[in-house]
């Protein structure tokens, strides 16, 4: 058990429609699980409520992608509408833990000030079984919803059935922040996450997680992946074209696919793809619900 974050758990998308959302990453090869709207407790130990938002997911062998909108506009929606107001595209950074507590007790040493342990629940399907989380969010981060992550049924999340990628996508790898101030942004990722900082090649700083088996999903491999921190600047050598709609900006993602990107080559090459060093191949924002995505070997 670690009190430090170990791996890149998953990333979430936001739009006030869902469909558009569901409808460009089908087109891209991915295997959605079912709608399922969200509930929870707004604070801890607060009472279960139903949320107005509601989620499809791209569950890969380490980690998914969750692409997340507003299924009844009445109710509480997590958010989603105030992310969407400021850009449609990645909104939800969340890393993964095995030891919420431990990491409560560093974060609150650190001078996080956060009430305890916050807890989520959405059913995988409608009717179906109920998955639980664990979290620790950063409070009022800038950049968008940070927060830690300790999956309690993980057997429910990742099912098999909605894991059969025709794209041959597998793990995601890293995502990419762009800040105006990007050692501020850098730092309160290094707080939340108990890691230490280092200087990116490319320009900006890396966040590396260790890895942990079973922590990104019940088949994970224990593997590195990374955040990387960029000012403005840097973003043109890392994601050619990608415009920048609001400062700080959760730019793109990187998915490692178990082929070679064979398939990605195959299935997308109609698209604008961009290729990038070694093999990777870009999908442009305008294609994936608002974030870059790049397929990597």
């Amino acid at each position: 058990m670690a009190s430090t974050a170990l791996a890149l758990d998953h990333v979430g998308i936001c739009a006030r429609a869902l469909t558009p959302m569901t409808d460009a990453f089908e087109a891209l090869g991915f295997a959605l699980s079912p709608i399922a709207q969200q509930s929870g407790r707004r604070t801890p130990g607060g009472p279960v409520e139903l949320y107005g938002s509601g989620n499809r997911c791209a569950f890969l062998r380490h980690g998914y992608i969750e692409l997340l909108g507003i299924l009844e506009p009445g109710l509480f929606d997590n958010d989603v509408g105030k992310f969407s107001d400021r850009y449609e595209g990645l909104h939800i950074l969340a890393l993964g833990m095995d030891d919420a507590e431990a990491n409560l007790a560093r974060m609150r040493r650190g001078g996080i000030e956060i009430a305890g342990v916050a807890h989520l629940q959405r059913p995988v399907e409608a009717g179906g079984p109920i998955a639980k989380f664990s979290r620790l969010p950063y409070p009022d981060a800038p950049e968008g919803r940070l927060q830690l992550i300790q999956h309690v049924t993980p057997e429910l999340v990742w099912q098999p059935r909605w894991m059969g990628h025709a794209n041959k996508a597998d793990a995601l790898t890293e995502m990419v922040l762009v800040s105006a101030d990007a050692a501020s942004s850098a730092a309160r990722l290094s707080k939340l996450t108990g890691l230490v900082l280092e200087p990116r090649q490319e320009g900006g700083f890396l966040l590396r997680f260790p890895g942990g088996a079973r922590v990104a999903g019940p088949e994970a491999p224990a593997m590195e992946t990374r955040v990387a921190i960029l000012s403005p600047g840097d973003l043109p050598g890392t994601f050619p074209g990608v415009a920048i709609p609001a400062l700080p900006f959760m730019a793109g993602i990187y998915v490692q696919t178990s082929d070679g990107n064979a398939a990605v080559r195959a299935l997308l090459g109609k698209l604008p793809l961009q290729e990038l060093a070694d093999g990777a191949l870009m999908v442009p924002p305008s294609h994936a619900a608002g974030a870059a995505l790049v397929f990597h070997p």
